[in-house]
This record gives structure tokens, sequence and C-alpha cells, in this order.
């Protein structure tokens, strides 16, 4: 990572509200994060940091990084994301960039609620795409989990719309 990226990261973190921030690029993750304690010695202008940069593959035969500081709290947030992972939905994306809408006309009823039970071929949203209105249907049997994307905002191709619990 560039020096001058990592020296605006700190700066950013220190005039910000901010107490961490994670950045993870090509492979490179970075962690920066404020210390709540300061040190008796340290000047008033001085924030310390904690920077963490765990398995970065250079391809150098130098010895190997150092262990990533690990955190209790940090782990338990990524047990509990492995277990979502785990439950693995459905992604029902955007084939088109567009205006989304939930329903067929502005007093209608949506297509599909969440909870809602939807099989392949099921209507669940429209996107209009130069003018031309883009029936988005279920490719999957399962109920609806998750509703992304507000009625009436732009989607761009690929942008997840719904997220389907498969059975």
């Amino acid at each position: 990572m560039d020096l001058n990226y990592l020296k605006k990261l700190l700066k950013i973190v220190n005039d910000s509200g901010i107490d961490e921030v994670e950045i993870e690029e090509e492979g490179a993750k970075i962690r920066v994060k404020k210390s709540p304690t300061m040190p008796e010695n340290a000047s008033h202008s001085f924030v310390p940091y904690q920077i963490t940069q765990p398995q970065m593959n250079i391809g150098s035969p130098t010895a190997p990084p150092a262990p990533p500081v690990v955190q209790p709290k940090i782990e338990a947030i990524e047990t509990k994301i492995e277990e979502v992972k785990e439950k693995a939905y459905h992604e029902v994306k955007s084939p088109i960039v567009g205006t989304f809408y939930r329903a067929p006309s502005p007093d209608a009823e949506p297509y599909v609620k969440i909870g809602d039970s939807v099989a392949p071929g099921t209507v669940l949203c429209i996107v209009e795409a130069m003018k031309l209105m883009n029936e988005i249907e279920c490719d999957v049997a399962g109920k609806v989990i998750k509703i992304l994307v507000e009625n009436g905002k732009p989607v761009e191709y690929g942008q997840i719309l719904f997220l389907i619990e498969t059975s």
C-alpha cells in the first residue's frame, strides 16, 4: 500500500469521530484503530494507532508477516457473519441499469412483500430502462427475506435487489 494513502487514512480517522476502520484492497487488508488510552509521555497532539496487516501475499521470500491482533468482540461478529453466510440466501440481481419499482403502478399493491413465498417465474419487481418496463422474475422457489432497494430508486447492473431463502 502507498505510504501517502496510509497517511491520508490516518488523518481521516484522526479528524473524524470514527474509532476504527478496516479496508481490504487487492488482497491486502489494513485496520486502523484509535487507542482508547494515551501514553503518559505522549504530547497532546499525538494519537496512537494500532495498524495490523494480516497475510499479504506479495510473493517475496521474506519472513512471514506477524500474526494479526485478535480481539474477542471482532471474533464474535465474524462468527455471526459466517452463520449468516452459511444460510446462503439466493440473491436476485438486476439484469439492467434502471429504476426499481415494487408494483406495476403507483396505486397498486407491490408484487411481493417480505415473508411472501415465491416460485420460479414469480414477478418480483419492475426495472424501468429507457421507458421500457422490464419485469424481474424469481428463478428459485423460496421465501422473500429482504428487499434491498427502495421503490423508485435507481439500480445498477448486477445490484442485489432481493434475498430469497431457499429450502
